[in-house]
């Protein structure tokens, strides 16, 4: 397989690439792995979540934001 990038995005490729000691294709490489597997989750989780709401397993907007208010309740102040 061969990726052709526009001019602009490879030399940003191999800025980022030379700062990390790497090279552009061992980056790509990296990213594109990342991505795959980002969307691979993504759809996962959104045929689970289709699953459930087709079995009728869902939130009330008052459940909603009773989970929210935790977790933000849980999350530490920035500093």
């Amino acid at each position: 397989m061969e990726v052709r990038l526009d001019p602009d995005l490879q030399s940003k490729l191999s800025r980022i690439a030379a700062a990390r000691g790497s090279d552009a294709e061992v980056l790509a490489r990296e990213a594109i792995e990342r991505f795959v597997d980002y969307d691979e989750w993504f759809i996962r989780e959104v045929e689970k979540g289709l699953a459930s709401a087709d079995r009728g397993a869902l939130l009330t907007h008052e459940q909603v934001g009773a989970r929210l208010e935790r977790l933000l309740a849980d999350k530490p102040p920035r500093s």
